[in-house]
């Protein structure tokens, strides 16, 4: 797409049912915004909501939001506070079903919009998913792709990574008992807390897909914003802990003396569902039943 405006694919509009609601945040990243964009925009799903909110970019980023303002239910190019501020004034804007967001480098496949909507359509009981983790080159190349699963238990036991937000959607039910803002008094983790906050709600759930991922560029996330967010990162986990109850904290040792990482977890718990079991550290996955032709989780 080079002119500005959004394809249609007509097919794929018929099957729309769910409001979705996307913010990108941006700032200063006219290189990568317009493939932004063009991600989300491109996939013609019918019903839904984009917001982009610009921090007042000097590189001529303002200019490339302009072009696509007809498609797009908000957006505005201003001075903000940063990333996490930005955030909470674009979902502000927003009446979806589900949410999510994406960085003004990152981007969406082509099914993402259809598939989320699919997933939270015939799922009622899903509250939250994440695809498998993408890094894109800094041409648009998906160059890895990696699964991953996570609870509550992965978190309080230590053993746990990053949860990829690119892929990450919510329903706007979860995100308004879950306090409805990111906690922007965190500079580089407040997407974490949120995550934390979740997952006091509701569980994870994992799609075997890619839905999104982030791309691998200069002006990504430096030495030093990473050592920032690590250590926001580990505060909120030991807050998380103190606040977990002594069932959820118990469950926790046994994970840890065990051995049990969450991959390894993942395996085993595999291995009992063939045997009619599902253990409760088990990471719930949503999976596509081809048979029937539709999603299930298990």
């Amino acid at each position: 797409m080079s002119d500005g405006k959004p394809e249609t694919r007509g097919s794929m509009q018929m099957e729309n049912r769910m409001r979705l609601s996307v913010v990108t945040p941006s700032l200063n990243q006219g290189a990568f915004l317009r493939a932004t964009i063009d991600s989300v925009l491109s996939q013609g799903y019918e019903d839904l909501e984009y917001v982009v909110i610009d921090g007042g970019s000097d590189d001529g980023s303002a200019e490339t939001v302009g072009e696509y303002g007809d498609h797009l239910a908000y957006w505005v190019s201003e001075h903000d506070d940063g990333l996490y501020p930005a955030l909470n004034k674009g979902f502000a804007r927003t009446t979806g079903d589900v949410m999510g967001w994406i960085d003004s480098s990152d981007l969406y496949y082509p099914w993402t919009l259809a598939t989320v909507a699919e997933i939270f359509t015939q799922l009622p009981e899903v509250q939250w998913i994440m695809g498998m983790s993408t890094r894109f080159s800094s041409v648009g190349g998906p160059r890895s792709v990696q699964r991953g699963y996570f609870n509550a238990y992965d978190f309080l036991a230590g053993d746990y990574r990053w949860i990829q937000q690119e892929s990450v959607f919510w329903r706007r039910s979860l995100w308004e008992r879950a306090g409805a803002r990111l906690d922007d008094d965190f500079r580089r983790a407040a997407d974490f807390d949120l995550w934390l906050r979740f997952l006091k709600l509701a569980p994870l759930h994992h799609v075997d897909t890619v839905l999104g991922g982030w791309r691998v560029h200069d002006d990504h996330l430096g030495e030093s914003g990473r050592g920032e967010y690590s250590r926001e990162a580990e505060l909120l986990v030991s807050r998380f802990a103190a606040e977990a109850s002594p069932r959820q904290r118990a469950r926790a040792r046994m994970v840890r003396l065990a051995g049990i990482t969450h991959d390894r977890a993942h395996t085993v718990a595999r291995g009992m569902h063939k045997l009619g079991i599902w253990p409760w550290y088990a990471h719930p996955r949503v999976l596509y039943d081809f048979e029937n032709d539709r999603w299930t989780t298990r």
